[in-house]
């Protein structure tokens, strides 16, 4: 009795430990579990179930003033209608018109950090005065810029026609110039960020690449095509991506300076979704477009990502 004695008592000290063990981690993930469950929760409430309620909706005909029992199922009508929207497809070609400011930001926020990054004192200062607008409201800066467009009083025009230009454009009062005006105020948002990610890439090549390529007599150019852009790739292609993403959100410039207009040449697909939403309160139809714009914007970026491996160098 005294050796089965002996051998069972550290067996049952063994599963003692495993037990509380088991009960410690459980308990560990409860309280986790508790801690993120309002973030789950919200989650799920304000981005899940309405984007499964957007894909649903696309394929019926409903409006926020009617009763769900009044919610009519049509199928693939609201998608046929869509292409067929002389709206909607101006807004679609405003959109890819509107990606042009991607690469037009990136090009002058990477020749910003470069001569920031070489060839500038009072670093800290740049970085702020050029960050200072992606951080300041939208809103703000459409007021600001509305004066600035201003077709008569405004300074841009006041300082062209000072130059002998008599006629100088109507800006965001003009449909042949005001996407264009647009760009131009989305692109001067843009670049302090875009400036910033590429400074801190620029900051992490490694110096000796640069002086093995100055002892083998390579010249600025060089330097910049084989050792620069390839080794600030990986944030070529994030600010790319996201720049691309961002375009296709384009909604408070729009909002607050056209609405639109004048005669739709700034209508975007957010604004376009809006205002068939919430103004004329067609939600089925909203919604289709709404799957449209993430078909789209997922398309762009799986192509993206896919092409990467042949110019992304990790």
């Amino acid at each position: 009795m005294s050796v089965k004695t002996e051998l069972t008592t550290p067996v049952k000290v063994v599963n003692k430990e495993k037990n509380k063990k088991v009960v410690k981690e459980k308990s560990e993930n409860l309280v986790g579990l508790f801690f993120v469950s309002p973030m789950l929760i919200g989650v799920t409430i304000l981005v899940l179930l309405p984007i499964f309620a957007t894909f649903a909706l696309s394929f019926a005909d409903w409006s926020f003033i009617t009763p769900l029992s009044q919610l009519k199922w049509v199928g693939f009508d609201n998608f046929t209608r869509l292409f067929e929207d002389g709206t909607f497809l101006k807004s679609l070609r405003n959109n890819a018109i509107f990606v042009l400011t991607v690469p037009i930001c990136m090009i002058i926020s990477l020749l910003l950090a470069i001569t920031i990054d070489r060839n500038v004192y009072l670093k800290g200062f740049f970085k702020v005065a050029f960050f200072m607008p992606y951080i300041s409201s939208v809103v703000a800066i459409a007021v600001v810029w509305q004066v600035l467009f201003h077709p008569s009083a405004g300074p841009i025009n006041q300082v062209l026609m000072s130059l002998g230009i008599e006629n100088p454009p109507l800006w965001i009062a003009d449909p042949n110039f005001a996407l264009i005006s647009i760009m131009i105020i989305q692109i001067w948002i843009s670049i302090g960020f875009n400036m910033i990610i590429y400074l801190a890439g620029l900051q992490s090549i490694p110096r000796d690449l640069y002086e093995a390529a100055d002892i083998d007599g390579a010249n600025a150019w060089v330097k910049f095509k084989h050792i620069t852009l390839p080794m600030i790739s990986p944030t070529s292609f994030f600010l790319f991506i996201t720049g691309i993403i961002s375009t296709f959100k384009v909604f408070d410039l729009v909002a607050v300076l056209t609405k639109g207009g004048p005669l739709n040449s700034t209508s975007m697909i957010v604004w376009n979704l809006y205002d068939t939403a919430f103004v004329n309160l067609k939600i089925g139809y909203a919604s289709a477009m709404a799957v449209v714009l993430f078909l789209v914007v997922f398309g762009i970026t799986v192509f993206q990502w896919l092409g990467q491996k042949k110019w992304v160098n990790y």
